[in-house]
């Protein structure tokens, strides 16, 4: 029985991809900043492990106690939104720590043990931005478009030893947990010089015409876990469908 390892599943796209594939039979290992075993059903097929994906030495401690990984995940994710003038570089260097940084360094602490049994596959969630840029999310989307380009990069490298890397890009989904994350972020980041600028935006995030699910994300990754194919994006929820066709 194959075994995934998820980071971020506290909530959002996360928790229901360690909810899909528990449910379809897979050993999930469930890893969290801050553990918390009540957000998933109780399973013998279940492990849930501090994970903080800024930290070498969690980073390590945690794929140790996981032992052998057939899929990696990388989930993990926080966002910025405001205008990039009123974005202090601090928050800037937060969000590349964990969404570009933390997902390589996951990547480079699971390769060797893929490398040596020749098989494995990493997944990496990015955004529909990197389809097409947002206004007000310049930080955000630079440090997912970074892991496109790394993953590209990766695929190549490590088609060599029968290791697959993969790509998932969610669309905007205003209920994840990610969205209110990011909207608390908004204070002091829209100067007054942005305000008229930036109040038809926001209105547009509040109704959006297309939106992704939960499910749709955790069903993108589903398939990008069990491709064999040279395929390396995954585009997942109407909106980023849409957007995928339209670059």
């Amino acid at each position: 029985m194959k075994t995934i390892m998820i980071t971020g599943t506290s909530s959002g796209y996360g928790l229901e991809t360690a909810r899909h594939f528990l449910a379809n039979g897979w050993n999930v290992i469930a890893a969290m900043r801050t553990p918390n075993p009540d957000v998933l059903p109780r399973s013998e097929k279940l492990r849930i492990l501090p994970l903080d994906v800024t930290s070498d030495e969690s980073i390590a401690t945690a794929i140790k106690a996981a032992g052998p990984i057939d899929v990696l995940v990388n989930n993990a994710g926080i966002g910025v939104v405001g205008a990039f003038e009123a974005t202090r570089m601090a928050h800037v260097r937060r969000v590349f720590e964990t969404n570009t940084l933390g997902v390589m360094a996951m990547a480079q602490a699971v390769i060797p043990q893929m490398r040596e049994r020749r098989s494995g596959t990493i997944v990496n969630v990015t955004s529909s931005v990197t389809l097409a840029a947002m206004p007000l999310a310049a930080a955000y989307t630079a440090s997912k478009q970074a892991i496109e380009g790394f993953t590209g990069s990766l695929a190549h490298e490590l088609a060599h030893f029968d290791i697959r890397a993969k790509l998932v890009e969610p669309g905007y989904a205003p209920t994840t947990r990610f969205a209110q994350n990011s909207s608390v972020r908004i204070e002091d980041m829209i100067p007054a010089a942005y305000a008229d600028f930036a109040k038809p935006i926001f209105e547009a995030f509040a109704k959006p015409a297309l939106t992704t699910k939960e499910t749709d994300v955790a069903e993108a990754i589903w398939a990008a876990a069990h491709d064999t194919t040279g395929q390396l994006r995954f585009p997942a929820g109407p909106d980023a469908v849409a957007l995928a066709k339209v670059r």
